[in-house]
């Protein structure tokens, strides 16, 4: 028998879960509250360090709970000081977070998946089958991993959190929108909501669940062409989710939220390069306010696809801006490392994989 199995994570309960299990035990229902406040204030990962309880309490806690905590696995430093990491989750499968330092922010890049379920053809991840969700602990200890490591590294705690790594946010909507409530919790880390943004291959009917949720952090739609033939074939999850039911979708959430959207959209040489493309862009973006982040393009093994020249990329660029969109051409960090957008995959041997719990 596997005694850890048998006990119970304490960071699956909440507050009221948690005071429910103290009165259970004939401990005071404060002493939870003290509890929660060392596992998601002060991100603490062991009851022996919880040092206003008493060493009987201690003892107890550490016999009916257990903190499956996120570990780093390994790390690598990139020439531009990005840091990417792999780590490792309590049942031995391997995700990736990267910190991404520059000049005006200290960006967490985090997972949200095992893997993904999608099949976006310039993604590595999207090579990789989808193992499982993550739990909201395991966002949030990516986080907190990545912030010590900006701390320890550079002298400055984190600024940013981008939803970007492994896997579909809004396919485990539960438990990211209960990560972002730790993170963004006076009782958890405190940072504020629009410093997060949430990044999604485009999944109508979940865009609009954002909007009834009216929720506070920004959304970034990776959206890659304006034109279903071309998306379809980018981006398989369009033939679901057309850019019609996108742009109804996208209109409800503004509406609800007032919160504008970003594009995320990366040139590819031969593909989506052209002025029609860029036409058909322009034409997209006047459904809401919005703004566009063109991203270089980050070669992996198993796609064809090769970035758009400067020319080309520029002119794309201008032409969005001639048209009042507001434009920005996003430099890719840590390329050499395997860091950069779309290159995170758990890689052994040449091929992407998860290691097996």
């Amino acid at each position: 028998m596997n005694a850890k199995k048998d006990k119970i994570d304490i960071r699956g309960l909440d507050l009221q879960a948690l005071q429910a299990q103290f009165t259970q035990m004939g401990e005071k229902a404060f002493r939870a509250k003290q509890v929660y406040e060392w596992l998601w204030k002060k991100s603490c990962i062991s009851f022996e360090d919880m040092s206003n309880l008493s060493k009987e309490l201690r003892t107890k806690l550490d016999e009916k709970f257990t903190i499956n905590h996120v570990k780093i696995n390994t790390s690598q430093v990139s020439a531009d000081k990005t840091i990417k990491n792999s780590f490792i989750l309590h049942d031995n499968h391997l995700i990736e977070g990267v910190l991404i330092p520059t000049t005006e922010r200290m960006t967490a890049c985090v997972s949200s998946q095992v893997g993904c379920s999608l099949t976006c053809k310039f993604c590595a991840t999207g090579y990789m089958e989808r193992k499982r969700n993550l739990n909201p602990d395991e966002i949030y200890d990516q986080v907190v991993l990545i912030d010590k490591q900006a701390r320890d590294n550079y002298g400055i705690p984190l600024s940013n959190i981008v939803y970007m790594g492994m896997g579909e946010p809004l396919l485990n909507y539960a438990n990211m929108m209960k990560s972002v409530e730790r993170i963004t919790s006076p009782e958890g880390l405190g940072m504020a909501a629009k410093r997060i943004t949430v990044s999604t291959a485009g999944i109508a009917k979940m865009i609009r669940k954002l909007g009834d949720d009216q929720v506070k952090f920004n959304l970034a739609l990776s959206l890659h062409a304006a034109n279903d033939e071309k998306r379809n074939t980018i981006m398989p999850i369009n033939e679901q989710n057309s850019l019609k039911a996108l742009a109804e979708a996208l209109k409800y959430y503004y509406a609800k939220t007032k919160n504008p959207v970003t594009y995320e959209y990366i040139i590819f040489d031969g593909v989506n390069d052209n002025l029609q493309d860029a036409k058909e862009l322009a034409a997209f973006c006047k459904h809401l306010p919005c703004k566009v982040n063109i991203i270089e393009y980050n070669p992996i093994a198993f796609a064809s696809y090769i970035n758009a020249g400067e020319d080309k990329v520029e002119a794309f660029a201008e032409y969005l801006r001639s048209q009042g969109i507001n434009t920005n051409l996003r430099r890719s960090r840590g390329k050499d490392i395997d860091a950069a957008c779309g290159q995170l995959a758990i890689k052994e041997k040449g091929k992407a994989e998860v290691v097996e719990a």
